[in-house]
């Protein structure tokens, strides 16, 4: 049977000196939830060039990726979905030559698809965020597996990561949350399955009714279990 979250949040606190040092080590996480509200209000560029940092980071020096923003925002001239979901071999030549930003043909391929992908989403529901809205808590590995599917290089952490960023309540499976997951008998190796999404949506809706957090909070409690 799956562990309460009571046990791993005690596991947790006894890693980071009490209740009050695991408490300062949660309030340092750089991103914050957004309210429904607040998510709404997020313009649908900022998704692609979110989703577009997040594949570039990948397998790289974050903070390199994070010093050349403004030279992929210049080159994406501002990630407008519906102008890259028109991407052509000739964007993609000017892109290989620009200055300052990693020239990795895959990856910079990847925001046509994206593009075409949120500019879909965003017809059908309004825009990017109330699409992701359509998915309550209760959903959010069918989320994580529309990503992968329907996005360009948005499965595993990094489609969690964008959602995450973007202030989507977000369990991200990290390695140590793969372990507390597996400490928790919910799956046994790195959820990649049909049925190993449906046990862990399944855990975190019980550990969700017993704490009343939120699926940010309880990945960073999880990944803070472990050490």
């Amino acid at each position: 049977m799956t562990t309460s979250f009571a046990a791993v949040l005690d596991r947790a606190a006894r890693h980071h000196g009490g209740p009050d040092g695991l408490e300062a080590r949660l309030a340092a996480t750089p991103w914050r939830a957004r309210t429904a509200e607040e998510l709404r209000a997020v313009p649908d560029d900022r998704f692609l060039a979110e989703a577009t940092r997040v594949i570039f980071q990948a397998g790289f020096d974050w903070a390199a990726i994070d010093r050349r923003w403004p030279e992929f925002e210049a080159a994406f001239e501002g990630f407008d979905p519906a102008r890259w979901s028109l991407m052509s071999d000739d964007d993609l030549d000017r892109l290989m030559a620009a200055p300052g930003i990693v020239r990795n043909a895959a990856k910079l391929r990847s925001v046509g698809g994206n593009a075409a992908f949120f500019s879909g989403v965003a017809r059908s529901h309004g825009s990017v965020a109330a699409w992701i809205l359509t998915f309550p808590a209760s959903r959010y590995m069918e989320l994580v597996r529309e990503l992968k599917t329907r996005g360009d290089r948005l499965g595993g952490k990094t489609g969690q990561l964008l959602l995450r960023r973007m202030g989507v309540p977000s369990l991200i499976c990290s390695d140590d949350v793969v372990k507390a997951l597996i400490m928790a008998e919910v799956v046994s190796k790195a959820p990649s399955s049909v049925k190993d999404f449906a046990a862990v949506q399944a855990a975190l809706d019980r550990w969700q009714a017993e704490t009343g957090f939120d699926l940010t909070r309880i990945s960073r409690i999880l990944a803070l279990s472990v050490g």
